[in-house]
């Protein structure tokens, strides 16, 4: 394999990737109005696209709402990306909270429902 990403749908391209900017720093690796490359600087090799939901290159089945998918974004300080979170409007759904599972987590969601995930290690990983 040379290369992974995860593509969400989005009705507005140009909105998810604003929303993906203010919240998690992430940047444009490509754009085209249809489809754009999300990247981090301080993550070599991410990419996280978003594609225009009713696209040609979708298949008509595949355009509906997202459900049964969260994308999680593990940063630093999950109660810093609480407060950017609500400075930027975004819906929470459970707001900073401490798992067992030794990580602080947020659940938002995007401006096209994809649930996001965004957590925060409270304790050393564990082998």
């Amino acid at each position: 394999m040379q290369r992974s990403f995860i593509n969400i749908l989005s009705s507005n391209v140009e909105r998810s990737a604003r929303f993906y900017e203010e919240l998690l720093g992430m940047h444009r690796h490509f754009a085209a109005d249809w489809f754009v490359i999300m990247s981090h600087h301080d993550i070599p090799g991410l990419e996280y696209g978003i594609l225009q939901r009713d696209h040609e290159i979708v298949p008509a089945p595949l355009q509906a709402a997202p459900s049964g998918v969260i994308v999680t974004f593990v940063v630093a300080d999950c109660d810093q990306a609480a407060r950017k979170a609500e400075e930027i409007g975004a819906k929470v759904i459970s707001p900073p909270t401490d798992m067992p599972y030794g990580q602080r987590r947020m659940l938002v969601e995007d401006p096209d429902g994809t649930a996001i995930d965004i957590s925060a290690p409270t304790a050393p990983m564990q082998a």
